[in-house]
C-alpha cells in the first residue's frame, strides 16, 4: 500500500482526504503543521506528500524547502495544496521544489491523476 504524509492544518480537511485517499487504496499519515510534516518525512518515509501552503508558523514553502534540502527525503515528491490559485503560488510552488500543485476545494479525480503522475515520475 503506498504511503501517503498529508501535510494539513486543519483537522477536517485532514479528516476528509484522509478517507478518501483511503478509499482509493492509500496508507495516509497526516501531520498537523509544517515542523511535524518536516519530521515525519523523514520518520515515515513516504511515497507523496501532500503539503498544505498556509499552515501556520512554518507554511508550506518552508516545510518543503527543508524537506528537500535533506538528502534522506529530497526525492519525496511533493504536490501543493492551496485555496488560492494564484500563478504566483503556482510558480512559488515549483520554485520551492514542488513536483507539481493543485488548489482547494480538493477536485479527488484531478488531485488523484497528479499523485498518479508524481507516483510514476518518481
Amino acid at each position: 500500500m503506498t504511503k501517503i504524509l498529508l501535510v494539513e492544518d486543519n483537522e477536517l480537511n485532514r479528516d476528509m482526504l484522509t478517507r478518501r485517499l483511503a478509499r482509493h487504496g492509500f496508507n495516509v499519515c497526516c501531520a498537523p503543521d509544517g515542523p511535524s510534516g518536516v519530521r515525519m518525512a523523514e520518520e515515515e518515509s513516504p511515497a507523496l506528500i501532500l503539503m498544505d501552503v498556509a499552515l501556520g508558523e512554518m507554511d508550506g514553502w518552508e516545510a518543503t524547502g527543508l524537506i528537500k534540502g535533506r538528502p534522506s527525503t529530497s526525492g519525496i515528491p511533493i504536490i501543493a495544496l492551496t485555496a488560492h490559485a494564484l500563478a504566483s503560488d503556482r510558480a512559488r510552488s515549483v520554485e520551492v521544489g514542488c513536483a507539481d500543485f493543485d488548489t482547494k476545494p480538493v477536485d479527488l479525480p484531478r488531485l488523484l491523476g497528479k499523485i498518479k503522475a508524481c507516483l510514476e515520475a518518481a
